[in-house]
């Protein structure tokens, strides 16, 4: 089994995980093709703080909510080769189905598509295996340890 090299940041504040967010996302917008990006952890740990940096960082305008009550939101990117951002959430989900349906392979198999994945560890079946791994932990109220590597 082959090790992968990890990234560990604490935040101390949802701002701080906001920024990350858009600090990555500046850095994937500097790649030819998209990625995907496979978002684990508790609820409540930043993920979806995390996208909203993100996003910011990827300049949508357009306020990040979680989509856990439709899935999916796609939001187009200007001026790039990387045009859509799309945003999966899997906390509602009872199988892969739900997110095949919706055209997840065909999404992902684009490379002008970025893609996120809230609860990816819900699908880990169907991910690529170069997936952009963040994994959130809860170290206190408003204190995130965020763990960012590459592959599943």
């Amino acid at each position: 089994m082959r090790k992968i090299a990890r990234l560990v940041v604490i935040t101390k504040s949802p701002a701080q995980t906001e920024k990350l967010g858009k600090i990555l996302a500046k850095e994937v917008l500097k790649m030819k093709r998209g990625i995907v990006l496979a978002l684990e952890g508790d609820l409540g740990g930043g993920k979806t703080t995390f996208l909203k940096g993100f996003a910011r960082g990827l300049k949508i305008k357009e306020k990040i909510l979680s989509p856990t009550f439709i899935l999916m939101r796609r939001f187009e990117i200007k001026n790039r080769k990387i045009k859509n951002f799309y945003h999966f959430d899997c906390y509602r989900i009872e199988n892969e189905k739900e997110i095949l349906n919706l055209g997840f392979k065909k999404i992902i198999s684009l490379p002008k598509n970025l893609v996120a994945v809230e609860w990816a560890e819900k699908i880990r079946k169907i991910l690529p295996k170069n997936v952009f791994l963040i994994k959130f932990k809860i170290l206190g109220e408003k204190k995130r340890e965020i763990s960012l590597g590459y592959g599943k």
